[in-house]
């Protein structure tokens, strides 16, 4: 009596894209030319391709490209009121705040909302010194898949940039670093209804706004009337204007409106600072 063969497990994606490949690829371009190969012929979808894209390009990309820069930094003082500390942490929806000192170079250490619920919620009045969470400094040059990698030992969450000169430059968190492999996170405070998620007001009387914000979404919280019918979004607007995908730094002015990109990475521009342009 003949034994049936055994039978053969299936193929996981990998071991068929891997398969697929023409040759060996000898440069980063060509394995993520082969890996497009591959989707197209339906080995993977397009989100799988652009997570395997964002794992190789992240290497390329250091703290300064992914970092929330100083200024838009929601920090808070040390000596500041327990029920002015509260308000900062409902309004801005964060979950670790840096707290400084009186010079905002002096960051102290990471405060984290649920710390201060607690103090709140048992009603103990304490100095918030004893909250703090210990800070870790790293430098602009930092490439982001060795960040990511001692985020993952430390468990930390949140880390602070300083320049070549020791100063402040801003901040970097673990879902920074995972959104140029995943895409944009979204949370329980981001919410697509909500005009003040895509549009929002800082400090310094500028706007900050969301490269995916609606054209017609602007056009009603601003009184303009740019046209929605080649472009669906400000980041698609803004990008047709500078003429190629925008860099963080990157400047232009459209109908009275002056935007400055403040986040952007190798695929797309996701914010600009936003302000009326004065003639």
């Amino acid at each position: 009596m003949s034994e049936d063969p055994p039978s053969t497990p299936p193929r996981t994606w990998f071991e068929r894209i891997t398969q697929a490949l023409s040759g060996e690829p000898q440069s980063r371009e060509e394995l993520i030319e082969e890996l497009r190969h591959a989707q197209a012929n339906g080995l993977m979808s397009n989100d799988t391709l652009s997570m395997v894209e964002g794992a190789i390009e992240v290497a390329d990309l250091t703290v300064a490209d992914v970092m929330v820069p100083r200024a838009q930094m929601v920090s808070l003082p040390i000596d500041a009121a327990p029920s002015q500390l509260l308000q900062a942490v409902v309004e801005s929806g964060h979950s670790r705040f840096p707290v400084h000192a009186g010079d905002k170079d002096e960051i102290l250490g990471i405060l984290l909302a649920k710390d201060l619920l607690r103090c709140f919620v048992e009603g103990a009045d304490r100095d918030i010194r004893g909250l703090l969470r210990p800070v870790t400094m790293i430098p602009e040059s930092k490439r982001l898949n060795i960040l990511l990698k001692e985020f993952r030992l430390s468990r930390n969450h949140m880390a602070i940039v300083v320049d070549e000169y020791g100063g402040v430059a801003g901040l970097v968190t673990i879902e920074d670093v995972l959104e140029q492999i995943v895409g944009d996170i979204g949370d329980e405070h981001d919410d697509d209804d909500d005009k003040h998620t895509m549009i929002q007001s800082a400090a310094n009387g500028d706007f900050l706004v969301n490269a995916l914000t609606p054209i017609a979404e602007f056009n009603e919280r601003f009184g303009c009337d740019f046209s929605d019918e080649e472009y669906d979004t400000v980041g698609g607007m803004i990008t047709a204007e500078i003429g190629h995908l925008p860099e963080v730094g990157e400047e232009a002015t459209l109908g009275g409106f002056h935007f400055h990109v403040t986040k952007a990475d190798a695929r797309r521009v996701q914010q600009f600072a936003m302000r009326v342009h004065e003639a």
